[in-house]
């Protein structure tokens, strides 16, 4: 059966970064780690916003001339 196959010894799969959570259990790597992928995340989110807005823009103007 596949009762063995959870019982491994894998590591647990790392939680996603929660807004708030305890750090005082994370390593100075980890920290690091997470604030790359933080900021990495920031320009994602920024990026996401500008194409919006330019994609807002276009539409108001088509509309604005109609």
């Amino acid at each position: 059966m596949m009762a063995g196959f959870l019982d491994d010894d894998r590591p647990a799969p790392k939680r996603a970064h929660e807004i708030g959570q305890d750090l005082s259990q994370l390593s100075v790597a980890e920290l690091s780690e997470r604030i790359v992928l933080l900021e990495a995340e920031i320009e994602r989110l920024k990026e996401a916003r500008e194409k919006k807005s330019a994609s807002r823009s276009a539409a108001d103007a088509f509309f604005k001339k109609a």
